[in-house]
Parts: C-alpha cells; sequence; structure tokens
C-alpha cells in the first residue's frame, strides 16, 4: 500500500510566510472596525426615526470604536509615523492604500458625527456627519475582509468572496448588540431585528465559505479557530435570542444579549484570523488545493 502523502516542504519550512500580525492588534482592529462602521448605520437610522437616545450613544461608540481600532493598526506597524506615510499616495488597487484612507476619512466623519451631537452645537455639520459616515460605515466594516483576503493566506484567500458578508453581517450583531446595551429599551426594536437577521446572515455566509474552501474548511473547525468559532455561533445565536425574545420587555435581558452579540462579534473575527494562521503553517493546505485545480487552458 503506498503510504499516506506527507505535505512537507523543504526542510520542513511552511510554503508561504504565516502572517506576522498580532492576532490581538490585527483582528481586535478587524472587530473594532466593524463595531464602529455598522455602529454609524444605526446611528443615522436611529436619528432618522427619532430614536435621539440610542442615536446619540451609537455616535459616541462608534468613535471610541474607530480609535481603538486605528490604536491597534498602530500599534502593529510599530513605528506611529507608518500610518501618516500610508497616506502619502492613493493606490486603488491596494486595499491596505485604500483601507488606509478610509479610516482617515470615516474617523474625521465620525468623530464630527459624535461631537456635534454631544456638545448640541452645528447640527447642520453634525446631519451631513451622520450620513456621511453611515455611507461610508459599510465599507469601513467589510473592507478589512478584503485586506485579509487579499493575501495568500488559503482560510482567507479561498473565502475571498463570503468573507466580506461575514464580515458585514459579524459588525450588524455586534453593533447591535452595542445599541441593546447602550439604548432604552423602547428604543431598540431595530437593533433587535437587525441582530436576529445578522446572525442568520453570519451563519449562512461562514457555511458558504466553508463549501468554498473544501479541505482547507478544516482550519476553521479545529485548533483555536475551531473553538473561537463554535464559541461566536452560540454566543451570536443566544445574544439575538435574547434580545429578540425579552429585550423589549426586560433590560437586564437586552443587557445580557448585547454583550452575547459583541463576545459573538469578538470570536467570529479571532477565529477567522487564527484559522489564517493555521492555513499558511500547514503546507498541506497550500499544496493540495492547488493540485485539485482544474489545469487552465
Amino acid at each position: 500500500m503506498v503510504p499516506r502523502a506527507e505535505f512537507e516542504s523543504y526542510y520542513g519550512r511552511p510554503i508561504i510566510k504565516a502572517p506576522s500580525w498580532s492576532a490581538l492588534d490585527i483582528a481586535g482592529y478587524f472587530f473594532l472596525g466593524g463595531l464602529a462602521g455598522a455602529g454609524s448605520v444605526l446611528a443615522a437610522g436611529a436619528q432618522l426615526t427619532g430614536r435621539r437616545t440610542t442615536a446619540a450613544a451609537m455616535k459616541v461608540s462608534s468613535l471610541a470604536a474607530i480609535s481603538l481600532s486605528a490604536a491597534a493598526l498602530v500599534h502593529d506597524l510599530g513605528v506611529p509615523s507608518r500610518f501618516p506615510n500610508m497616506l502619502r499616495v492613493f493606490k486603488p488597487t491596494s486595499p491596505m492604500s485604500v483601507g488606509s484612507w478610509l479610516l482617515a476619512g470615516y474617523g474625521s466623519v465620525a468623530g464630527a458625527a459624535a461631537l456635534t451631537s454631544a456638545t448640541g452645537r452645528l447640527p447642520r455639520t453634525g446631519t451631513a456627519a451622520t450620513a456621511t459616515a453611515a455611507l461610508l460605515g459599510p465599507a469601513v466594516a467589510s473592507y478589512t475582509a478584503v485586506l485579509a483576503a487579499d493575501t495568500a493566506v488559503p482560510a482567507w484567500h479561498g473565502a475571498h468572496r463570503e468573507l466580506p458578508y461575514v464580515f458585514v453581517a459579524s459588525a450588524t450583531a455586534a453593533a447591535s448588540g452595542m445599541a441593546l446595551i447602550l439604548g432604552p429599551t423602547a428604543e431598540t426594536a431595530p437593533a433587535r431585528r437587525a441582530a436576529t437577521l445578522a446572525a442568520a446572515a453570519e451563519a449562512v455566509a461562514l457555511r458558504a465559505a466553508e463549501r468554498r474552501l473544501g479541505m482547507v474548511a478544516e482550519t476553521y473547525h479545529e485548533g483555536r479557530a475551531g473553538t473561537l468559532l463554535r464559541a461566536a455561533r452560540l454566543l451570536t445565536a443566544a445574544g439575538a435570542a435574547s434580545g429578540l425574545l425579552l429585550g423589549h420587555r426586560s433590560r437586564p435581558a437586552a443587557v445580557a444579549g448585547g454583550l452575547a452579540l459583541l463576545a459573538g462579534s469578538a470570536c467570529t473575527r479571532f477565529g477567522v484570523f487564527a484559522a489564517g494562521v493555521a492555513s499558511a503553517e500547514d503546507p498541506k493546505y497550500t499544496v493540495v488545493p492547488q493540485r485539485q485545480r482544474p489545469p487552465q487552458p
């Protein structure tokens, strides 16, 4: 019997270099950016529908989240001056360049929206900033998925079609959770519905990504990534159910649901990050999918 092939590279080293990014910095950057972007959309919706307390709270939440997200990115870069240097050029074909400009532009309008809301000054400027932040929010929530998928990391690149949907759904769940925590119970009906839709969308998108990945999907089920993603599914489902069924009549249930949604979203980002690292470290996840591809004409 022919022994099972061992997919080892020269001297047993990985074929591609695993990301050198810090999990805490970059997965945290993914999570906080998504929370900020989706939060701006919820803030604009709350303002349009007269839910002023929720709108004001979500604007402050988005400003805090994008500030921490930028701090995590700068910390991972190592030298703070690298971030402003990234803004010296704009390359439409580079997700990193587009993302840097997007982060800078969104941060400015999110800050203006939060400050005008908190001070009550310049209401027209605040309305314009709120609308602009809401328009940029989905891009802020999803561009990090493009950034990850534009690498050679098998678990990310192979899921390049579905990963943006996973990130947007996860961001929506996180922002809905924050709205459940910060908003009065009477104002959280849209957030409760958004949480339910986000939980379902995230589950569907992740399942589609795993189908496309084939054997590489093992990295989403095993080890640290598997543990995190299983926790994410449980927390997100529990948070959405708690918010939907009890959040309208119980403040503690709404807060508990919101915390579960935030924790679930964080687990999703850290789980996807861990799956990517695991797929880069094992040569078989680089070699086998390439061998299985049909030959190009």
